[in-house]
């Protein structure tokens, strides 16, 4: 081969299966499967027992797809320096949910099953605003029908741990790995709550009491797959063709709080820890990198600035976003000051890697349901402690700035939201009356709370940055707010 191809360090036809996988998306295969495949390296002959059944969850291509190559495909690393290619061989078997043959909910009862590990991304809980399970969900009210054959994650589950607890076996390890707040505890208690809808109180009370589902954080850049990543795989590997390459960026993050029992040697993967608390690691991720891509997204595109790496280096947005991250979204996260110091470093270098991709389009995305995480918490804080806020209120006039842009057909990417109809609805009712919009997004309890502290200030500085972006240059703007 003309380039060095990094192999792995096992058989993969020797592999046996000893994790179960919902949702076989291109994070999960970049991710949990690079760490778990540095594991089986590591642990020898012991390790082959960590084979990963991986189950695609709304359709069957990929699954389709990776068994016609033996689930083996290609890992491309955009590093700035260029593209590093590894050969994945992890999984040792793809399905797909919505088949019966899967069998999933069997093979969650396998004895050799010890842990359960999801990616089906927040959507796919099926949770309610409060994070309960929402027993009027479609799906969620398709998988209580009598016999059906369960094709959510918290059904699924449900269905699985009910035979391990028939057959009288110790349950799996669950392993939620979704940008979900205390993701353990909150599947927890969505899988309780099906298990009562289903009139199944004992399984609830079992599941609550016995079953592990520790909390974890999970970070790496994985972008929408490209034309382009088929054809580097064949360069890179030498004319050989594979028909489902995935990119990702080199910076790669798994902390996972403790558990009890057999598991993979997950920490021979760097950047895989086990810690007593995940919590503190999950705010500064939320915060501080979410929270900074949000504010990358929205200034970014209303400056024709379209990609995080385009966004970042900007030497006006750069500058507002690194004193945004460092000082304002460090807001109640107990880490030194030194490690917060590096985070910021570290994210910053991150942002900038011209070999990653990363869509503002994406990152926008329902910006209504991650608002109160990553923006409004450390917001709230900063303004009680007297600290000021410029860069949330740039963030959150940018943010509405738009939905007025696209009322008026004049927003140049897709806008996607749950609010998006009332949201846009906003601002046709108040097209020319900046402090109106501002006014009424901001009294949307359910994606802000309560009113923040100083309200009447804060509306009124966010109504005059949005007036800025509205009559000026947003680039010139950028600019003037860089230089305070």
């Amino acid at each position: 081969m003309p380039a060095t191809v990094y192999m792995p360090g096992f058989d993969p036809e020797r592999l046996q299966p000893g994790i179960v996988h919902l949702g076989c998306g291109n994070f999960h295969r970049a991710h949990q499967a690079t760490a778990t495949q540095a594991a089986i390296g590591r642990e020898g002959e012991d390790g082959l027992r960590w084979g990963i059944v991986s189950a695609t969850m709304r359709r069957p291509d990929l699954a389709i797809c990776l068994r016609q190559q033996d689930n083996l495909y290609t890992l491309l690393t955009r590093e700035s320096a260029g593209t590093v290619a590894s050969i994945m061989g992890a999984i040792c078997e793809t399905v797909f949910a919505g088949d019966e043959q899967a069998g999933l909910v069997e093979r969650i009862a396998d004895p050799r099953t010890k842990i359960v590990t999801l990616t089906v991304t927040a959507s796919g809980y099926h949770l309610t605003a409060s994070g309960q399970l929402d027993p009027a969900a479609p799906d969620i009210l398709t998988d209580l029908t009598a016999g059906a054959l369960p094709r959510t994650a918290p059904g699924i589950l449900a269905a699985g741990l009910a035979l391990v607890r028939q057959r009288g076996q110790t349950p799996p390890v669950i392993l939620c790995c979704d940008n979900v707040s205390h993701n353990g505890g909150t599947l927890r208690q969505a899988v309780m709550d099906f298990a009562a809808l289903r009139g199944d109180d004992a399984l609830a009370g079992w599941i609550g009491s016995t079953v592990q589902f520790p909390d974890t954080m999970v970070d790496r850049i994985v972008p929408v797959s490209t034309a382009s990543d088929p054809d580097d795989a064949r360069r890179l590997l030498g004319g050989i063709t594979d028909e489902a390459p995935i990119s990702a960026e080199p910076w790669f993050q798994w902390i996972i709080g403790p558990f009890d029992g057999p598991r993979p040697r997950w920490e021979a993967h760097p950047g895989t820890q086990f810690v007593a608390d995940v919590e503190v690691f999950e705010r500064a991720k939320l915060q501080m990198l979410n929270g900074a891509h949000m504010l990358l997204a929205y200034a970014g595109a209303l400056a024709d600035l379209n990609t995080v790496a385009d966004a970042v280096c900007d030497p006006a947005l750069g500058r507002i976003t690194a004193r945004f991250m460092r000082g304002e979204q460090t807001a109640d996260v107990d880490l030194p000051a030194s490690e917060l110091d590096r985070y910021t470093r570290d994210l910053l270098q991150r942002f900038r890697n011209p070999g990653i991709v990363h869509e503002a389009e994406r990152i926008g995305r329902n910006g209504s349901a991650k608002m109160a995480a990553r923006v409004i918490r450390p917001m709230r804080s900063n303004i009680a402690a007297g600290r000021p806020v410029p860069g949330a209120r740039l963030l959150i006039a940018s943010w509405i700035r738009w939905f007025a842009l696209h009322e008026q057909e004049a927003l140049e990417i897709s806008l996607t939201d749950p609010r998006a109809d009332m949201l846009r609805q906003i601002c046709a009712s108040a097209r020319d009356d900046h402090r109106g919009q501002v006014e009424a997004f901001l009294a949307m309890e359910d994606v802000f709370g309560p009113p923040l502290p100083d309200h009447d200030r804060q509306v009124a500085a966010i109504a005059s940055l949005l007036r800025r972006l509205t009559d000026h240059d947003v680039r010139g703007v950028l600019h003037e707010l860089a230089a305070v």
